[in-house]
């Protein structure tokens, strides 16, 4: 992104004028104009031009002996011409050196810089100009690597946020607390989607939002960032080139505010940010012929590329879940004990953002949020990994037709995965004793012996889970989100309707292989 407005000043870290004053070794002492401790210089400058004006950039302390001035420089306007000048050119203070040439400073200097307000630094006869030149640049070379380790810190601590299971909400807490200020997220209709940090005042805010609504139309032209200053706080924003904004409130406006700044909005972009080169229209197109009635397999090219799919179900991870299960870390929750409902819900469902940023760190942009289950369709030539703060089930790679199926598959094996802690675990289709009967004996043989059991889908479920883990209480439990006494209750109703000895290792595979067929 270009570099947005700023004041004229030179691209470095200012120091206090206050600092140099403060070494003893240079016995500095200000006799004239402000004393303010916010006054900052950006530079050291000797010279003894009558007129400075054309060799100053601005923000210099400007180091002279008084050679220039003439004899009857007192009697006139001389001194309020050269200073006057001084400040125009945007120069910081004036250091004015006794000896050699004067023993004193003059005193129509003096009311002259008290005149514009532009602080006069007498320098001793025993301190060279020299000296003071190196001591701000000693300063200036300090504050500069306390800037860039803080630009170093920040885009560390931004990159950790953007892997966190809520990447955007955390990238903007990460900045807000980076500057110290105020971060909000702007949707393509220019609505405030998210922030953090302490909130501003109305008008601050509202001027924020305009000048995030300047960057809207992305189009040729359009500026991809700007800067506002009101009420005493600098504002400034950023376009994500996704249709998003980035808005930022700050008291203050440091060199390497805008180089965090822009390392957020480039994170962001990411986040937010939708596959281009037309998916979007090929997306809308998929959807209109499924609601005009179309087939998976002629919506499904409209999607991306290969011919088969994964579906993963993905839940955000929540510690308290296996509180209660056996080699589980930290303390137990002693009510799980005397028989209360383990919390099982997570206290942060996934939201929009949060989802689409999980879709983009998996590479696919189908992403359907439900509850707590974020569903995500995934090409299969894309092989999907772990993703912090997440637990992903993943469904065998199938061509359209087999999408539903898939669908559940997925679901059960993110059960199955947060019951026995795997960070990904996929469905399995190695060949198998059922490859050996023929599908449709092997269904009517389901369904015969399953029979007693078709009017309690919640039975069919819990038999289904409990026996895929291999007959754990606990953590059919949790995959389930009951309490294990209801587990061991739905067990034994269906042993019960069964019939059967659910002990039984020969009936546990006949059930499993029955299941199976479903």
């Amino acid at each position: 992104m270009p570099e947005p407005a700023v004041p004229p000043t030179p691209p470095t870290p200012a120091v206090p004028l206050a600092a140099l004053l403060a070494r003893e070794d240079l016995a500095l002492r200000q006799i004239a104009g402000p004393s303010d401790p916010s006054l900052v210089i950006h530079a050291a400058h000797t010279s003894e031009m009558a007129d400075p004006y054309p060799y100053l950039l601005g923000g210099e302390l400007l180091l002279t002996a008084g050679v220039h001035i003439p004899e009857a420089a007192g009697s006139g306007t001389y001194f309020d011409d050269y200073v006057s000048r001084i400040v125009a050119a945007g120069g910081a203070a004036l250091g004015f050196g006794v000896a050699p040439v004067h023993d004193t400073v003059p005193r129509a200097l003096v009311a002259a810089c008290d005149t514009y307000d532009l602080p006069l630094i007498e320098v001793p006869p025993q301190t060279k100009f020299s000296a003071v030149a190196r001591a701000v640049w000693q300063l200036l070379a300090q504050a500069r690597t306390a800037e860039l380790r803080r630009v170093t810190e920040a885009q560390q601590s931004l990159a950790a946020a953007a892997a966190r299971p809520d990447p955007v909400p955390s990238v903007l807490r990460q900045l807000a607390a980076r500057l110290g200020g105020w971060t909000a997220l702007y949707g393509p209709e220019g609505t405030e989607i998210a922030s953090a940090g302490r909130e501003p005042e109305a008008p601050v805010r509202g001027a924020l939002t305009e000048l995030a609504e300047v960057l809207r139309p992305s189009g040729p032209g359009t500026p991809t960032s700007a800067t506002h200053a009101t009420a005493g706080t600098h504002l400034a924003a950023y376009a994500l080139g996704t249709g998003f904004a980035l808005g930022v409130a700050t008291p203050a406006r440091e060199p390497g505010d805008h180089t965090i700044a822009s390392v957020a909005a480039v994170l962001l972009t990411l986040l937010t940010g939708e596959q281009q080169s037309g998916s979007g229209a090929a997306r809308t197109s998929a959807l209109v012929r499924l609601l005009l009635g179309g087939t998976p397999e002629e919506v499904a090219p409209l999607l991306g590329k290969g011919d088969s799919w994964f579906v993963v179900h993905a839940r955000r991870n929540d510690q308290r879940e296996h509180a209660d299960l056996p080699g589980a870390r930290g303390p137990v929750d002693m009510r799980l004990r005397r028989g209360a409902r383990p919390a099982t819900n997570h206290p942060h469902p996934p939201d929009l953002l949060a989802a689409t940023a999980l879709g983009a760190s998996l590479g696919s942009t189908l992403i359907d949020p439900v509850g707590e289950v974020v569903r995500i369709l995934l090409p299969a030539d894309r092989e999907p990994e772990p993703h912090p703060g997440w637990t992903l089930g993943v469904s065998d790679a199938v061509p359209p037709e087999q999408l539903a199926l898939a669908d559940t598959h997925a679901a059960r094996t993110l059960a199955r995965a947060r019951a026995t802690r795997e960070p990904l675990l996929r469905h399995g289709t190695r060949p198998a004793l059922t490859d050996l009967v023929p599908r449709r004996e092997a269904q009517a043989h389901a369904r015969t012996l399953l029979a007693p059991l078709a009017e309690h889908p919640a039975l069919t479920e819990t038999l289904r889970t409990w026996l895929s883990l291999h007959g754990s209480w606990d953590r059919t439990a949790v995959a389930l989100a009951v309490h294990r006494n209801t587990v061991r209750q739905r067990i034994a109703r269906c042993a019960a309707l069964l019939g059967a000895e659910l002990d039984d290792p020969d009936v546990r595979m006949e059930l499993w292989f029955a299941l199976r067929q479903e």
